[in-house]
C-alpha cells in the first residue's frame, strides 16, 4: 500500500531506483534461501532483472513491481484450477472451517477462485497500462488505493452474498475467518507452491 507512494515520491525526487534495488536484494536473499533449484533460478533471475532495471530503466522498473505481484497472485489462484493441481485456492481455506463441505459449496469455491483469478488478471492489465501510458499520480492512486478498495469491496460483497446463497450453512464470522487465514495462510500458500 505504501510502495506506490514511495515510488511516486522517488520519481519526484530523482531516487526512484532505490525501490527496485531493495526488491532485487530481497529476491536475491530468497534465492539463496530457496530449497528447490527451479525457485533459486527464478528468484536470482528476477533479482538480476530488477537490479539492471534499477540502473537502466528506473521509473518503469519501479512501476512494474505491482504487475509482478498481481501476476504472482493470478498464477497461484489460477493454477489451483488446473487438473491435478487442486483443490481450488479458496477451497483450501474453506476446508479449515467446515469438516464436511456440501457439493454446491465446492462448486462455489471453484467459481470464487475463478473470480479472484480474473480480478488479478484485470489488475495486471491495469497496472501495465498505467505504468506505461498514464501519469505517475494515477499509477500511484490505482496501485496504492484503488486495488485495495476493490479487494475490500469484493471481499465484503462476497461475504454478504454467501449468506444469501447458503442460508442453511453456519458461516463463521469475519473475525474468525480472518484469524484462520492469518494462522493457516502461509501453510496453504506453501502447499499450493508444492503442487
Amino acid at each position: 500500500m505504501i510502495y506506490p507512494y514511495l515510488v511516486y515520491k522517488g520519481i519526484e525526487s530523482g531516487i526512484v531506483w532505490i525501490a527496485p534495488a531493495i526488491f532485487s536484494g530481497i529476491f536475491l536473499m530468497q534465492s539463496f534461501a530457496a530449497r528447490r533449484v527451479k525457485i533459486k533460478i527464478y528468484k536470482a533471475l528476477l533479482a538480476i532483472g530488477l537490479l539492471l532495471g534499477a540502473y537502466y530503466l528506473q521509473t518503469v522498473t519501479a512501476k512494474i513491481l505491482p504487475v509482478l505481484i498481481q501476476l504472482m497472485l493470478m498464477y497461484f489462484f489460477g493454477r489451483t484450477l488446473l487438473k491435478g493441481k487442486g483443490p481450488p485456492f479458496i477451497e483450501s481455506f474453506v476446508r479449515l472451517e467446515f469438516s464436511e463441505i456440501p457439493p454446491q459449496l465446492l462448486r462455489y469455491c471453484r467459481q470464487l477462485t475463478i473470480l479472484w483469478t480474473g480480478f488479478f488478471a484485470f489488475n495486471v492489465m491495469m497496472c501495465i497500462v498505467l505504468a506505461v501510458f498514464s501519469n505517475d499520480k494515477w499509477w500511484a492512486l490505482y496501485n496504492g488505493v484503488f486495488i485495495y478498495l476493490m479487494i475490500g469491496l469484493l471481499t465484503l460483497g462476497e461475504y454478504i452474498y454467501r449468506h444469501f446463497r447458503f442460508p442453511e450453512l453456519d458461516i463463521p464470522d469475519p473475525k474468525s475467518t480472518i484469524k484462520n487465514m492469518f494462522v493457516n495462510g502461509r501453510k496453504i500458500w506453501m502447499d499450493v507452491q508444492a503442487r
